[in-house]
């Protein structure tokens, strides 16, 4: 940080730590405890959408990487593009198998991160239902380091209430976005 950004009061993001994602297992065991909601077994990966045959390779190495795991029988990774431009890598487990989640989302932030692509990642999620069928994903903002719940409704909506209760119950176990602001809706996210 240079003399004038202090003098102009200007602060410097937190860098990316990706070894947070690792908190998520913890995390669900909470969760499950507190509120009823257990992983589903799908989570994703969001960045802007490159165009190139680097970061096409870079997106074969990945799909690659994620295919030779042979515990992923009964697994799957897609790759699709929303409505907004965007790209997602999406992964299926078994829904009790978090952890090995939680390593396929950090392995595809950390390959893209180390090719170059880290200013294109925006987020990554991992999805959660109650018996009910009602659901939430936990969204990691790449670029400030921090967690946020994210309830969707039908009619994009969202369920407001359930998202201040998750939070309240992670205080404790992830490092949660304080700005509400930053708590983005991410409609028809795959692995939502």
């Amino acid at each position: 940080m240079g003399f004038l950004d202090i003098l102009l009061g200007r602060t410097r993001p937190a860098p990316p730590d990706l070894d947070q994602l690792f908190a998520l297992p913890s995390a669900a065991v909470t969760v499950q405890a507190a509120a009823g909601f257990t992983p589903t077994g799908q989570g994703s990966v969001c960045f802007t959408t490159v165009e190139g045959t680097a970061f096409a390779q870079i997106r074969q190495d990945v799909t690659d990487l994620l295919n030779a795991d042979t515990e992923r029988a009964r697994a799957s990774v897609e790759f699709s593009r929303d409505a907004y431009g965007y790209s997602w890598l999406l992964s299926r487990r078994e829904p009790g198998d978090l952890t090995a989640l939680v390593g396929d989302l950090h392995a595809v932030n950390t390959a893209l991160e180390g090719s170059g692509f880290g200013p294109q990642l925006l987020c990554s999620l991992v999805g959660f239902a109650d018996p009910q069928g009602q659901r939430f994903a936990l969204v990691y903002l790449y670029k400030r380091g921090t967690f946020y719940p994210f309830a969707p409704l039908p009619g994009e909506r969202r369920d407001n209430a359930l998202e201040l209760r998750v939070r309240a119950v992670l205080a404790d176990d992830l490092r949660v976005e304080p700005d509400l602001s930053r708590w983005f809706p991410v409609w028809g996210a795959p692995g939502l």
